[in-house]
């Protein structure tokens, strides 16, 4: 999967488990400015993890400010 299939993937989980819009986000945006709590971004990252069949270690999850970050973890997770 491509990144711009990661990013539409991003964009129907937080909007499925925020219950906002996110059709508009751009991978270069911030997650905390985009009102995604920790709790929420925790159920997104298993949600992909689930989808995609991979795990991504805690200590990875680390830092991750920006949409891109998160979506170069898992595309680099996958191999």
């Amino acid at each position: 999967m491509q990144s711009p299939q990661l990013i539409e993937m991003f964009r129907s989980l937080a909007s499925e488990i925020t219950e906002r819009d996110f059709s508009h986000v751009q991978s270069g945006q911030s997650i905390s400015e985009l009102g995604i709590d920790s709790l929420q971004m925790l159920e997104l990252i298993g949600e992909m993890e689930r989808t995609l069949n991979i795990h991504i270690p805690e200590e990875r999850l680390v830092g991750l400010e920006k949409v891109q970050q998160l979506l170069s973890l898992v595309d680099e997770i996958r191999g």
